[in-house]
């Protein structure tokens, strides 16, 4: 077998976000850098930059299955040799029903295979392990699928400790920002009093709405910018990263870059605190308590606001941070990736 057919199946929207297709994406260029061919499967709506991402590497979007029997007409349709299933919402017994079919199928989860019978099983979060699945899991840091952009970036050697008396502070949170963390966090941001230029990745005209009333203080600057290519540039550009503890914690990791967490939802908790408990990055809490009203908000963001301010003020802090993440996360896991399923369809590993 020379040409290997991959459907993706999973989705993106203004309330989903855009992780789930962003790794996936990853994987796909890697699929396509060996000369397979790849079509993805799903619902990609509201989220402009993600349909132009597919668009600009020529991979086709069909409409996404949603029972087994579905996965499978598709995949028989389109002669799919290998299917990567990446959601939470879908039928877990599509993978069994595709793997029964004869094709090869690759379950990328979090912490939770949700009773899947895939062939093979991606879990890219740190400690991840699943009990007693020999040889089909593929867990751990060895493993984040990483965009090219993010991987023609990285930094031959951790940043070293830098002075900084006005820091370039970058804040995102996913391509869509679907639970409003960028004003709260810009808040807490300007509330350590600490001089900074503030550049904001602004994905909705409400969360714009609400930074341009922000009133920054003496040497602080807020700058809003759309969701762009250029992220990876603007976190090596940056003094400190301000994220979601989402799948762009790898890509932070592969760049070297000393970030402040968030955990924004509840599937992201487990992943938050193994991060922050091994010194990869600073952990600011969790969004619900940061947006509370009343004692219990304003007790956590002045929490958060601590933890911001030591690391403005101290670039060597900034150093450690950047330099863990970065050996933790070489960039060559989607290679690793597509080895393993491409052993299980017979063709060669390396194109």
């Amino acid at each position: 077998m020379s040409t290997v057919r991959v459907g993706v199946r999973c989705d993106a929207g203004p309330t989903r976000g855009v992780g789930h297709l962003v790794r996936c994406l990853a994987l796909a260029e890697e699929f396509l850098a060996r000369g397979h061919r790849v079509e993805f499967f799903g619902t990609v709506e509201g989220v402009g930059w993600a349909g132009r991402q597919l668009a600009a590497r020529g991979i086709p979007l069909h409409p996404g299955p949603q029972r087994p029997a579905d996965l499978v007409a598709a995949a028989r349709r389109h002669g799919l040799d290998v299917v990567v299933l990446d959601s939470y919402e879908l039928d877990p017994a599509g993978a069994g029903a595709l793997r029964a079919a004869g094709v090869v199928t690759l379950a990328v989860v979090d912490g939770d295979t949700r009773g899947q019978d895939a062939d093979v099983y991606l879990d890219q979060n740190l400690g991840a392990a699943h009990g007693p699945l020999p040889g089909r899991l593929l867990a751990g840091t060895a493993y984040p699928l990483l965009r090219d952009a993010v991987v023609a970036a990285r930094p031959a050697a951790p940043r070293p400790a830098t002075p900084a008396a006005r820091p370039r502070v970058l804040a995102f949170f996913g391509g869509t920002d679907a639970f409003g963390a960028a004003p709260v966090l810009a808040r807490v941001l300007l509330a350590t009093g600490h001089p900074m230029d503030l550049t904001v990745v602004v994905g909705r005209a409400d969360v714009e709405a609400e930074l341009a009333a922000l009133a920054p203080g003496r040497g602080q600057a807020v700058r809003p910018v759309p969701p762009t290519d250029d992220l990876p540039a603007l976190v090596t550009a940056a003094d400190l990263v301000v994220s979601a503890a989402g799948t762009s914690t790898w890509e932070l990791c592969c760049l070297g870059a000393p970030a402040a967490l968030v955990c924004v939802v509840d599937n992201q908790r487990e992943s938050y605190g193994r991060v922050v408990d091994a010194g990869l990055v600073a952990g600011l809490g969790e969004l619900p308590a940061l947006a509370a009203a009343g004692l219990p908000g304003r007790t956590a963001r002045a929490g958060a606001a601590r933890t911001l301010r030591a690391l403005l003020d101290s670039p060597e802090r900034r150093a450690a941070l950047a330099a863990r993440a970065w050996a933790t996360v070489d960039g060559r896991g989607r290679a690793r990736v597509a080895d393993a399923v491409l052993a299980l369809v017979g063709a060669p590993s390396r194109g």
